[in-house]
């Protein structure tokens, strides 16, 4: 007699690796331009509003200030804003004066030159000392 061997079937015991697709993030011209317009957005904001508030000077290049509300001095040879801030209000902080002259001047740095006029707060004014 012959003997026939009869085996099972083999089946795997492990699920086959499944390996997700790799997809690259694709933008779109407009998606581009979306996103430029998005990271921009903070920086046209602040601009703008600076642009807007136009800074803090109480007079401007455009208008003076309302008369009565300043006097003037001339700047003579070694002033700065600080010395003249010194020497009209030695009873106030410095800083504080010089901060207000520059504000009613309108001033860009601190540079003064022989002769010019310069425009002092009435607070701060010779004349108000008591």
């Amino acid at each position: 007699m012959t003997a026939i061997a009869v085996t099972a079937p083999t089946f795997r015991t492990t699920a086959p690796t499944l390996r997700s697709p790799r997809t690259r993030l694709r933008l779109t011209l407009r998606g581009r331009r979306v996103l430029a317009l998005l990271a921009a957005l903070p920086a046209v904001i602040a601009l703008s509003a600076a642009v807007i508030s136009g800074g803090a000077a109480i007079a401007t290049r455009d208008a003076g200030a309302v008369a009565g509300t300043f006097t003037t001095v001339t700047v003579g040879v070694g002033d700065t804003l600080w010395s003249i801030a010194e020497e009209v209000a030695p009873q106030a902080d410095p800083r504080d004066v010089v901060d207000a002259i520059v504000r009613l001047n309108a001033l860009d740095g601190a540079t003064l030159l022989v002769g010019d006029q310069v425009a002092l707060p009435l607070e701060y004014a010779p004349s108000a000392e008591k």
